[in-house]
């Protein structure tokens, strides 16, 4: 590490502005329209709608932010500053929790600027009265301002960060807006040459970066950042961020320790954790897992976090461990490949060899990584934790679980048809189709534990008590049901294994003492000799 980074790090350590806290984001301003391919107000859109989140955060009334909108219509497949229809608007607004969403255009006529906005409520579906404000394009940021603060009033009167020059900003917007990085590089850095503090554009060439896998440079633009400013602490925790990305692990978890809130900002633990997980982190400064069980503890419904909390436990040989948080980790995120690989891996250390082969199939089918996982028995992978890249990631990790839900409720939707359908079809006994149809609703939704039951008894009726076993297994261990250890009973002793044949009968009896089902198979076995 160089004299002149130790340097820029212990000065970005030197001050620590407070950080101010919102209260849950519920306003999401999105683009403006602006006039079609007008090169001279196409940025205005972007523009205004930063300028008016800025200004409700401002008063403390907690706007959406651009990276966790920006999240929202990547995760909605939706281009970044796309302007939307109503339908579309208020369908982002539920997903990222918004009470009320803003929309409306802006104009120019020549040095004249006009902005009309117009609120949207998410619980009814109906626009508010359109405010209208008109002046000099040099005013933009006064005009702006007045509109926010007629569309949305009250909040306290705290003073907002000075705005830069308009020209700066102007350069910084279309830098956000442009689509290849070198457009992008260009328009913040003749920002910056226009003006030298504006932190903001510092800090978006830092993502820039970031992204083109430039780290050094990454990190020099945000150790450029003044501990002084209103960007401050991000700044830091960036930095932090290209340290570790560079490598520089240790110099990283000092500069992490610094920041103001280490102790519970679920971002920074995240990352504290990682840290100590790739280098062996010592009691003494804390093992990975107790900074991920912080971290979990701050944000209990991030799945990245939770990963890295099994992950850790996996690592360190605790299965049990591994297992617990692996399983939180894919309730909310049921689609993650690399948790069920890892889940698998603790699963065999712990015993439970059929649930593992179960995760390994699931996980090769989710992912090509993983397309021979299910044919073989691999060691834990390495590499897998998982870094917070910025401090937003974790404020919009609430609205990925909202669109996660979501799609959740749409993929159990289709998962419950394709049940439906198989067990009508097995109870037509049309085993071949009903298979098809209960392989879905398992890929769909992979503890389904009637689809599994169902499997379970084809297996049975076709004289396959082996595959049975496998497939009752998983169904008993997605929801233990009286059903289940019954046919599981009836596959064992198919196999002439009468011990757990009746185990599983007991089992049955205890969950519903007046199973008619469990008690004829339990005088079946008793008049049946023993094995």
């Amino acid at each position: 590490m160089t004299v002149a980074l130790v340097c820029a790090i212990l000065t970005l350590t030197a001050a620590q502005p407070p950080v101010a806290a919102l209260p849950a984001p519920r306003i999401l301003v999105v683009p403006f329209e602006t006039p079609g391919r007008d090169a001279r107000s196409y940025w205005l859109g972007e523009a205004v709608a930063l300028l008016m989140a800025d200004d409700v955060n401002a008063r403390g009334l907690g706007a959406i932010t651009r990276p966790a909108r920006a999240l929202a219509y990547d995760q909605l497949h939706l281009p970044s500053s796309a302007v939307l229809s109503r339908a579309t608007v208020i369908k982002v607004g539920e997903l990222v929790g918004a009470s009320q969403v803003i929309v409306g255009d802006v104009a120019l006529d020549g040095d004249q600027i006009t902005v009309r906005a117009r609120p949207i409520r998410i619980d009814v579906g109906r626009a508010e009265t359109e405010i209208t404000e008109r002046g000099k394009s040099a005013d933009l940021f006064a005009i702006v301002q007045k509109v926010s603060r007629r569309v949305v009033p009250g909040g306290t009167d705290a003073a907002s960060a000075s705005p830069p020059s308009l020209q700066a900003f102007e350069q910084y917007a279309k830098g956000l807006l442009a689509e290849k990085p070198a457009s992008q590089i260009s328009f913040l850095e003749a920002a910056l040459k226009l003006d030298p503090s504006y932190d903001r554009a510092r800090l978006a060439l830092w993502e820039v970066r970031t992204a083109q896998g430039d780290h050094a440079a990454a990190l020099a633009a945000a150790l450029a950042v003044s501990p002084t400013s209103r960007e401050s602490r991000r700044a830091r925790f960036l930095s932090g961020v290209s340290l570790m990305a560079l490598k520089q692990n240790d110099e990283a978890f000092t500069l992490l320790k610094t920041l103001p809130d280490a102790a519970s900002d679920p971002a920074i633990l995240n990352n504290l954790g990682v840290i100590q997980l790739r280098r062996g982190g010592s009691a003494d400064a804390g093992k990975p897992v107790y900074y991920f069980t912080k971290a979990a503890e701050a944000d209990p419904d991030d799945p990245d976090v939770l990963f890295n909390l099994g992950y850790a436990y996996a690592v360190d040989r605790d299965p049990q461990g591994a297992i617990y948080w692996l399983r939180e980790a894919l309730r909310r995120n049921a689609t993650d490949a690399d948790a069920h690989v890892v889940l698998a891996s603790a699963l065999d250390a712990s015993g439970s060899g059929v649930e593992a082969g179960r995760e390994r199939e699931l996980a090769a089918q989710l992912s090509a990584r993983y397309a021979d996982a299910a044919s073989r028995r691999d060691p834990l992978p390495h590499g897998l934790e998982r870094v917070h890249p910025d401090l937003e990631s974790t404020r919009g990790s609430s609205i990925d679980q909202a669109i996660a839900n979501a799609a959740q409720r749409d993929q159990h939707d289709l998962a419950q048809f394709h049940l439906e359908r198989g067990r009508r079809l097995f109870e037509a006994e049309q085993d071949r189709e009903a298979m098809m149809e209960l392989r879905r609703a398992v890929f769909l939704s992979p503890y389904e534990a009637e689809a599994h039951l169902l499997i379970g008894r084809i297996h049975l009726r076709a004289g396959r008590p082996r595959e049975a076993v496998d497939a009752l297994k998983i169904s008993v261990w997605s929801r233990d049901t009286a059903a289940a250890h019954v046919a599981l009973a009836e596959a064992y002793l198919r196999l002439k294994d009468v011990p757990s044949a009746r185990a599983h009968v007991q089992k049955a009896l205890a969950l519903d003492p007046s199973s008619a089902d469990a008690k004829a198979l339990q005088e079946k076995i008793e008049k049946g000799g023993q094995s």
